[in-house]
């Protein structure tokens, strides 16, 4: 019994998944959209990520007091100006990964 009701959460969590993607995809297709609102849309993927890391690399301790000098925020900006100058993703996450590394092993 409790096996079923699983079944049903995880299809449930699949169709509240795919709905919000297939409705635009249905609605939009064939339209020509202009081209500021290409634009703009480019622009979410990093408003998002903006919007989910920023308060991880300014916030530290458990009370979550702010700090710029976070060894997040430290590896941030550097791995940011490779982003912006090589617009290369996995030279991104090697950057930031090895900084990090590095970070790690001078400060312990």
């Amino acid at each position: 019994m409790i096996e079923r009701e699983y079944y049903y959460i995880v299809l449930g969590m699949g169709f509240v998944t795919f709905i919000p993607r297939l409705l635009p995809v249905y609605f939009l297709s064939g339209r020509t959209l202009p081209r500021w609102f290409i634009e703009w849309l480019d622009l979410i993927p990093a408003a998002v990520l903006s919007a989910l890391l920023l308060p991880a690399l300014v916030k530290t301790g458990t009370p979550g007091t702010f700090s710029l000098y976070s060894p997040g925020m430290i590896v941030a900006v550097p791995t940011f100006l490779v982003a912006v100058k090589t617009k290369s993703l996995g030279g991104t996450v090697v950057t930031g990964m090895g900084l990090y590394w590095l970070l790690d092993i001078i400060f312990k």
